[in-house]
């Protein structure tokens, strides 16, 4: 999750560039080597890993992906959440885990990015990994209870800044995806709200609709019911282009804050030192699954989108993410000592 606009230039070219020159001086028996690893791959089961407790939206995806996998890899994808420390225990796993195509991940910024900036971690987000694709992109929506009175983006503002005291936001914690959403447009627009953090995205949202809060960045699969029944305002959509499912509400960028966009995004990967050519071959699956009509669906049920990356395009979003993170977390003073 970054702010920006989701569909930029990744500075692909630059990473594929410095990608072809290792791999031109890697010997023709080590190249040989890997590609027979990659056809033969996988001969066994492949494990999975969800950094996220079971059942909640990380899991499901997991668990929609492995099975998409399967039948293209010939193989049981076996899904195992190691939940905790903000994403990094599972994350961590896996850094650790052996280079051989067996032990895979599907995590967030926060794993990758936003845990390790925010404190000290074991491995590097980044450059531990061998990252595989972009499985889904969750962009959030600028939500405010119906009762407050504003029917757009510009009304919010003029409201904060006549009465700066008066506005609260809630998240689902400290350093998330909802949070920082919210901070970077805040930033944008100059103006001051209190956060309230919650333990979750539920009762987040449960306080926005209870009129405790009067606002949030949150995902549009959560809050979409609560749109349709008039309980929520939808003022701003967090992506590039608009929501087909809320095609009247602008993005931040149409109402003048492009650049503010925050998203929760999930990454396929795994370990650094990953055959390239196992890595390729799951790539093609990931592509494959990317265009089942059946997982697009689920996506959209998710309040997600499929978007196409290459691996270097995918390390290139992952650091493009990490450099917006850390000016963001900067600003907020919440990067680690």
């Amino acid at each position: 999750m970054s702010p920006r606009s989701s569909r930029r230039s990744w500075l692909a070219s630059g990473v594929a560039l410095c990608l072809s020159g290792a791999l031109a001086s890697v010997p023709a028996s080590a190249q040989s080597q890997s590609q027979s690893q990659a056809d033969s791959y996988p001969t066994r089961p492949v494990t999975l890993i969800n950094p996220y407790a079971a059942g909640g939206p990380a899991d499901t995806l997991a668990r929609a992906l492995a099975h998409a996998l399967e039948p293209l890899l010939g193989q049981a994808v076996i899904v195992d959440s190691k939940a905790g420390g903000a994403a990094t225990i599972g994350t961590g796993f896996v850094a650790r885990a052996k280079p051989d195509g067996y032990t895979l991940l599907v995590s967030t910024s926060a794993g990758h990015v936003v845990t390790p900036l925010m404190q000290r971690v074991p491995y590097d987000g980044v450059a531990d990994f061998a990252f595989i694709a972009v499985v889904a992109n969750q962009p959030n929506v600028l939500v405010v209870n119906a009762g407050l009175g504003v029917g757009t983006l510009q009304e919010l503002i003029a409201m904060a800044r006549k009465e700066p005291d008066r506005l609260n936001y809630a998240s689902a914690g400290t350093g998330g995806a909802t949070h920082l959403g919210a901070e970077a447009f805040l930033k944008r627009a100059g103006i001051r709200v209190t956060h309230v953090p919650y333990p979750g995205a539920a009762p987040a949202l449960k306080d926005v609709l209870g009129g405790q809060v009067q606002m949030a960045m949150l995902n549009l699969a959560a809050t979409q019911p609560f749109i349709e029944q008039g309980k929520l305002k939808a003022l701003a959509y967090g992506a590039a282009k608009r929501s087909p499912l809320l095609p009247q509400v602008p993005t931040l960028a149409e109402a003048g804050f492009g650049g503010a966009e925050v998203s929760t995004w999930y990454t396929l990967s795994a370990p650094r030192g990953t055959p390239p050519a196992v890595v390729e071959r799951l790539r093609k699956a990931v592509a494959q699954v990317n265009a089942d009509p059946a997982y697009q669906k689920l996506l959209a049920a998710q309040g997600a989108e499929r978007m196409d990356l290459s691996p270097a395009q995918t390390t290139a979003f992952v650091q493009r993410d990490k450099e917006a993170m850390t000016a963001l977390l900067g600003t907020l003073n919440l990067l680690d000592k």
